[in-house]
Formats: C-alpha cells, structure tokens, sequence
C-alpha cells in the first residue's frame, strides 16, 4: 500500500498519546554511543594525550543524558526556565510527539502497521521478516526526519553558528531509537551554551545538520520512495512536511511589492497580454501530480526576456505579474515565492556566484510553491562566454542559466517562470538568450493616443483642464490593442528580415504550406546563422502559445473551487474545450516576431561594434596630429 499523496492531517489526538514517551526522553535516558576523540589522560606537562594502540573504533559506552537539566543549566543561578529555554524544551518535547505520530501514519499507510501486528502474536520469518525489518527503519528515518524538520521550523532565531552543532551517531533501527539518538546529540551542542540566544541558534544549527546528514544517508534505506510527496499538515503549530524537502516546513516572507494593475500599463500590449495569460496559466498548476495542463497540452511559458529602453516598462511588468499571481495565490491558498537575482549576489569568491545563482533557481523551482523568478538587468550579471573582461562570476552565472533554463537535468513542471530584463540584450550571451521561450519587446507608448493616455493617467484627477477630443483609454483595450499588434506581425518590421520576406516572395509568392514555411525559416537562417534549431523550437512553443491564446474565464479564479481546486484532469478538460486550432497567419506572426528580435539583437551588436571602431578611428586620426606637432615642435623622441 503506497502513501496518499494528497494532504494528510495530523490531529491533536494522535499528538497527545505520545506525550508520556516524549517526556520520559526530554527528562532522562541512557543510550549506548560509539567512544570517539582523544583515549587516555593527558601527559603532564605536554599538552598531549597518550594514544592507544588498540583501536576502539568499533566500542561503545552507555551514557546518561537528561536534556532538561542541560537546557536549566544555561542559566544556572536561576532555577527557573526562562522564555528562550523553555520554547526549546518544549519544541523539542513537542517534535517528539509530532514525530512518532508521523511514524504512526507512515506505519498506517504502508503495510508496516499489519506486519508489527504478525510479529506481535508470531516471529516474521523469510521476506516478510525482512520487509518488516526495512519499514521499520524506514519509519525510524522518518521519525528522525521529521523531528529535525520540526525544530528548524518552529524555533525562531536569527544567529546560526556552523561548527556548534553534532551530527548524531544515528541508531536507525525503530523510531524511538532513532529520536533516542537525536536528544543525545542535541544534548551535546547545547551543552555550555553561553547564553539563551546561543542556545537557541544551536538548537536550530542542530536541525540542519541532522538534515543534512539524514539526507546523506536516504539511499541506505529502501520504503521511504512514497513518503518524497506526502504532505502532512500541523495546524496547531502551522508545521507542514513535504516529503523530504530540504528545508521542509520553511516559513516565506510575504511579497512586498508595489503591485501595477493592467490598466496602469500603458503601451506594451503584447507583452502585458501575455503576462496576463501567464498569471494564470502558472495557478492551473496541479500540487498533487506536480504538473500544469498547459505544459502537457502546450503554451506554458517557462522562460522570456524582456527588452526594450529604460523607462519603457520593464519593472511595472514585473509588478503587474506578482501582483496578479499574488492576488490569485491568496484566494487558492497557494504559497507564492518571488525572487529576483541581481548584481548583489555576484561574489568575488571563486564559485560562490554561481552557488547563489542556482539557489535562486532551486527556491523558484520548488515544487510545492508557484514561483515566479526574474533576472533584472541580465547583461550586467551574466556575460558572453567570449567576454574575457566580464568577472569569473558572471560566468559561472551564465552556466549555471544555461543549465538550469534548458539543460539535461531541467524539468518544466509549469510551477514557476522565469523573466530576464535587460535594456541591452545583445550583450547577453547568445546561447543563454536563446533559452528565453518567448521575447517580450517592452517599447512603452507608441502611438498619440497612448502619450494622451499616460499622461492622463500619471497627473492624476487634481485639475480642472479639458480631455479635448480623445476617448480616454479607449486604444489600451486589451483584445482589440493585442490584435492590432499581433497584425503588425504579419510583415516583418526589421530591414534585415525585410529583405528576406520581400526576396522570397518575389521568388516564391505567398507563403501558404508547411513546405513554404520550412523554405521561409531556411532563407532566414541563411541571413542571420544565429537562428538555430532552438529558435524553432521556441517559435513552435509560442505558435502553441497562440493556439491556446484562451481567454481563462475571471470567473475561474474568484474562488478556489471554480477552477485551482479541481483535479488536474477537471482542468485539462476545462483548458482543452477552449483550445483553438493553429493558422497560417499565427505561424507567420511568430516567426516574424521571434525573427526580428534576433535581427534588432544582431543590428544592436554591428551598431555598437562600428561605434567602437569610429571611435577608434578618431582617437588615432588626434594621436597622428598630435604626434606631427611635437615632431615640429623638437618635442617628439621616438
């Protein structure tokens, strides 16, 4: 019998009957530990010890452990528990409790609970025997597991010490064992804690080590495949387990942002439509199977980048989007982690940049969360590969993109997307640029009628001066605003890809079938060799994109049980019945998009390097008339 994968609720209950164990551990016990560290009695005089020649690696000695008098002792002139001593006695009582009760629903929901039943009337003997015996330490893990998990988040502290903390001499044989071994070695790194904060960070320096070591060492057991997506639920002390996450239970920080309404954005029209549509393709995401509709049927939107000059919009977009997911994670009771990436977490520290950068991606990515990551500025934090003045940072930054965006290892779950920034995207590595899904040209307002609109909106209502003739915000309508701009598409707008269009029509006419299109795309990478297989790849995700261009009801996401609540093949089924079918003008305004980003990429690099080249010109050109005029002047020594 597997786990259920879905929420499992702890209830006060099942906590409570295992109180009386808890306390007897949290008083007093003996355990039996390996004897480490230095043998013998010190030499007088010399500061050394006198070592053995026998080994006494394999023994082990009985030792007395009563952590609460350990924790008494902090403030040992007082014989009462202070507020920070008591909350780590308590929690850890309590992490007892919580942990055997979690080993009781492992025990329910595998076939260890009928097992311990047959072996309590007659010895298991055979393979039962031996299933029996690996449940049972697979429970005593979990046990282990969930105490050490329960520790990190339920005590709050700050100051966390490394090197203060011992990891257990884990006895993983049944879960009092196990939790045994775990009071013996908190014991020993808050012993001769200086103060109550010292306490506290050991206590919590204690629990990731456990983690850490525990995580270490999972492969050793087997049974414990079903319990990586249980999810378990305290709501008394607002503890969640999820499976074995690395930093399970942890607490976010809410979003703290100046969130952008749509109708605050001017200009931009695609780029806001398909944030719209984002927002709510990424809450269609299913916690139980880990997956999105819109990935399994097409269209999700893993990563882009946004382009454009400063002051066009770029930040607002990003505002717009966490204030949308914000909004629509609050009513699902979804956890939402947003996190940008900036120049700030570039260290000067061989390798470090590229540990903080594949963090950020980890915490984006987390399964149990929507995330939703961006990459400000992305020119100034990565750097082409060819780039021999960018730091070893930004390069270890790239890679660590590169592998994460569209590597071997990377699964698209459709949880989380990416957005990289940047008013000079040709200085992003081409590769790395290649793996942005989509490209948003973010050029602000356009058109007369949205400078009347922008500046309507930004002075505000304290005046008394005439709109004049003009239909305020009437050009911002996002369907008739997105259709005019997906139609400037239909015709490329860069001079080189123009010159591709026109050459091909003249020679082919209209481009009508497959084979026309594959004739279309061959003819531009013939004119600009960076359009690759990838950039088909994403034309053909955006061309899907388009397809399931479906307007999600609002509807859906005014309550939970609309939409976000339902079975992933309730969704599927929803999403599917508004699925349109691909045409020929869809296919062409893709890749006429996709195409002129590359093109404006490409004329922004020769622009910039012929800049350069002038500007060389004509500091050399002032370098020979000032060389002559010292020669004239007997000034000049060769």
């Amino acid at each position: 019998m597997t786990l259920n994968a879905g929420l499992t609720t702890l209830h006060e209950d099942d906590i409570a009957k295992h109180q009386a164990i808890a306390q007897s551990l949290v008083t007093k016990l003996i355990i039996l530990e390996r004897v480490d560290g230095p043998n013998g009695a010190p030499l007088a005089g010399t500061g050394r010890r006198f070592v053995s020649t026998v080994s006494t690696g394999g023994q082990r000695r009985t030792r007395e452990v009563e952590l609460a008098r350990t924790v008494q002792s902090i403030r040992g002139a007082d014989p009462l528990l202070s507020p920070a001593q008591h909350a780590v006695l308590y929690r850890v009582r309590r992490g007892i409790q919580v942990a055997l009760a979690v080993a009781d629903v492992f025990a329910r929901q595998t076939s260890l609970e009928q097992l311990q039943a047959r072996n309590s009337t007659a010895p298991l003997a055979g393979e039962d025997a031996e299933r029996f015996k690996a449940l049972l330490a697979a429970s005593a893990y979990v046990a282990a597991f969930t105490l050490a998990a329960y520790l990190g988040a339920t005590l709050q502290g700050e100051g966390e010490p490394v090197d203060d903390a011992a990891e257990p001499d884990f006895l993983i044989d049944t879960p009092q064992d196990a939790l045994k071994s775990m009071v013996a070695a908190l014991d020993r790194s808050i012993a001769g804690a200086p103060d109550e904060l010292a306490l506290t960070a050991r206590t919590r320096a204690f629990s990731r080590v456990a983690i850490d070591g525990l995580l270490a060492r999972k492969a050793r057991f087997t049974g414990l495949q079903n319990f990586e997506t249980v999810h378990i639920r305290l709501d008394q002390d607002d503890f969640t387990l999820n499976g074995f996450d690395v930093a399970p239970g942890q607490k976010r920080k809410p979003l703290v942002m100046t969130f952008k309404k749509p109708e605050e954005i001017i200009g931009n029209h695609i780029a806001k439509y398909q944030a719209l549509k984002l927002a709510k393709m990424l809450v269609a995401y299913d916690f139980d199977r880990q997956m999105n509709p819109f990935v399994e049927l097409g269209g999700f939107l893993f990563t882009f980048i946004g382009d454009g000059m400063p002051g066009t919009g770029k930040t607002i977009l990003i505002q717009m989007l966490a204030g949308m997911l914000h909004d629509y994670c609050g009513v699902a009771g979804y956890a939402l982690h947003y996190e940008n990436f900036g120049v700030d977490q570039i260290s000067s520290y061989q390798g470090k940049s590229g540990q903080n950068c594949k963090e950020f991606v980890n915490n984006v990515m987390n399964p149990r969360a929507i995330g939703f990551g961006t990459i400000d500025d992305v020119d100034q934090v990565t750097a082409k590969r060819s780039d021999d003045r960018a730091s070893a940072g930004q390069h270890e930054v790239t890679a660590v993109l590169m592998e994460s965006f569209a590597g071997a290892s990377t699964v698209i779950r459709g949880n989380c997307t990416f957005g990289m920034f940047s008013n000079h995207p040709e200085n992003v590595d081409d590769a790395l640029r290649q793996r942005a899904g989509a490209r948003w040209l973010v050029d602000g307002p356009q058109t007369e009628a949205d400078y009347i609109d922008i500046f309507a909106l930004l002075v505000g209502n304290n005046h008394q001066i005439p709109l004049g003739e003009h239909e305020l915000y009437a050009g911002q309508e996002i369907k008739r605003a997105v259709t005019q701009s997906y139609a400037a598409h239909s015709r490329p707008q860069e001079d080189g890809l123009v010159a591709v269009w026109e050459r091909f029509e003249k020679e082919r006419g209209k481009v009508a079938t497959l084979a026309d299109v594959g004739a279309y795309l061959h003819r531009i990478k013939e004119a600009e060799p960076r359009f690759t297989g990838r950039a088909i790849r994403n034309i053909t995700d955006a061309i899907k994109m388009r397809a399931m261009d479906v307007e999600l009801p609002d509807d859906w996401f005014e309550d939970a049980a609309s939409f976000m609540h339902k079975s992933y093949e309730e969704k599927r089924a929803m999403i599917e019945d508004l699925r349109g079918p691909i045409t020929i003008d869809m296919v062409l305004q893709e890749i006429n998009r996709y195409a002129d980003s590359e093109f404006r990429y490409t004329d922004k690099t020769d622009d910039a390097a012929i800049a350069d080249i002038i500007r060389r010109e004509r500091q050399r050109e002032k370098a020979i008339h000032e060389i002559e005029a010292m020669k004239r002047a007997g000034r000049w020594q060769s």
